[in-house]
């Protein structure tokens, strides 16, 4: 029986306040100039600071700049699925949700629960499609 070809490989870079987004550029930068395929991914992010990034139907959306930063790392337009949840955040403990780059409402600590397995299932399923076109998905 032949083997079957390994793909959607991925690392996890995770530690707090340790620069990771940074380490996660470099790491895209070097498996790029080696040949590999490969893309960032944060599933959830907080941050004012956004970029334009391309949804799906080819529209502008919104990512973190970090992702932003990391897609050009891997010689990759910023998409909205390397950064499928954002939050910005809000005037009295709240939060603009961007789901797949565009603003769908406003999150609380109150609600956050309510939300949560739509926004976890919106980020397992885009790690899982990008698992399936990326050699790599370094996620953050």
């Amino acid at each position: 029986m032949a083997p079957v070809p390994v793909t959607g490989r991925g690392l996890l870079v995770a530690h707090s306040d340790a620069g990771k987004s940074v380490i996660t550029a470099g790491i895209c930068r070097w498996l790029r100039r080696r040949g590999v395929k490969v893309a960032p991914f944060k599933a959830q992010n907080m941050s004012n600071n956004s970029a334009i990034a391309i949804d799906a139907s080819g529209r502008g959306g919104e990512v973190g700049r970090a992702q932003a930063m990391q897609a050009a790392a891997c010689g990759l337009e910023p998409d909205v699925r390397f950064n499928p949840v954002l939050l910005k955040p809000g005037p009295d403990l709240s939060s603009q949700v961007v789901l797949n780059g565009h603003a769908v409402g406003h999150i609380t600590a109150s609600n956050f629960r309510e939300l949560k397995p739509m926004l976890a299932s919106a980020a397992l399923d885009t790690l899982a499609e990008l698992r399936g076109e990326y050699d790599v998905v370094v996620c953050e």
